[in-house]
């Protein structure tokens, strides 16, 4: 009786030990009534009835990777390229990824390498290696179509490498040299353009300028000539309106002022030394003295009284004579 309790004790135990089912957090199970999907057992202690239920499969739902391995493609240029990538991908949906499809990891790979085989084939080579983002978009949404009734999502796709031929990377590194020579080239001649242009508007504003300065040097030196005209039309006016109101001195200023600037233009000869002149050039000093006596009129000096009496021809010639030449007067510079 004893045995046949503990016998008992322990089917009791095996059967409640074969009822217990812990998920993992992350993972979750199908139940299975006589090989029939019934349920999906979510994370946590789950009771089964045993010998009726059973687990059928443990799907993983975290976010998982496969690989595409590397392969040789033909793109629309005939261009062989050498490509792999990878396929992020999570499980939405247990049953379906359990009884839509036999071996997910295969299908995905398998979906992956065609679908991007079509992708690329359809591009040229240039394309292919400049955009990758629009690759990777389109192979993404192709993808995801596809495998959308297996219950998973498919959150990236990317190409980790994509490898021409040699041959055509020297063409390519030969082209890049030559378009980079090609605009180095350009924009040295277009700096040397721009410069040109700045040099010759330069050089126009400054003729401009010069030109301008000119101008205004002329119209000045016209101003100056004008009123010195002015001027001496004024002094002459005075003069001759005091020749006509009987002033003899006048004429003697007006006279003399001109012989004296004539005399110094002479002086400042830089080759004269010694100045002859006739005879009638001695008249000079009576002049100047006409000079003097215009002066005190000006200054009011009414007390002086002019000289009664000129000096004789022969006396004023013979002040500052040369010696040995009689009445030539000598003015040593």
């Amino acid at each position: 009786m004893e045995y046949f309790l503990i016998a008992v004790a322990a089917l009791v135990l095996l059967v409640v030990m074969m009822s217990v089912k812990i998920v993992s957090q992350g993972y979750r199970y199908t139940i299975e009534r006589f090989g029939r999907f019934v349920r999906v057992a979510e994370p946590g202690l789950n009771l089964v009835t045993p010998f009726v239920y059973r687990v059928g499969r443990k799907i993983n739902m975290m976010e998982q990777v496969v690989d595409i391995p590397g392969q040789e493609i033909i793109t629309k240029d005939n261009a062989m390229v050498a490509v792999d990538g990878v396929v992020f991908f999570q499980v939405i949906d247990a049953a379906k990824a359990a009884y839509e499809v036999s071996d997910l990891y295969t299908a995905l790979m398998a979906l992956s390498t065609t679908n991007l085989r079509t992708v690329m084939g359809s591009m040229d080579l240039d394309e292919t290696l400049s955009k990758r983002d629009e690759i990777n978009a389109r192979l993404l949404a192709v993808v995801d179509h596809a495998t959308e009734p297996w219950g998973v999502k498919i959150t990236r796709v990317e190409l980790k490498d994509i490898r021409p031929p040699s041959d055509i990377v020297n063409a390519m590194t030969r082209q890049m040299k030559a378009e980079r020579e090609k605009r180095a080239a350009i924009l040295e001649s277009e700096g040397m353009r721009q410069s040109e242009i700045l040099r010759a508007e330069g050089e126009k504003q400054a003729k401009i300028l010069q030109a301008e300065g000119l101008k205004e040097a002329a119209f000045r030196e016209a101003e100056s000539r004008e009123r010195a005209a002015q001027a001496e039309a004024n002094a002459t006016k005075s003069v001759s309106d005091a020749i006509e109101g009987g002033s003899t001195q006048a004429i003697n200023y007006f006279i003399a002022q001109k012989y004296v600037e004539a005399i110094g233009k002479f002086a400042t000869s830089p080759n004269a030394k010694t100045i002859l002149f006739p005879v009638e050039a001695t008249q000079l000093m009576g002049t100047l003295g006409g000079i003097g006596e215009l002066a005190k009129e000006a200054l009011g000096d009414v007390k002086t009284k002019a000289p009664t009496q000129q000096k004789s021809k022969a006396e004023t010639a013979g002040r500052g004579a040369l010696p040995g030449i009689p009445g030539v007067p000598r003015i040593e510079g």
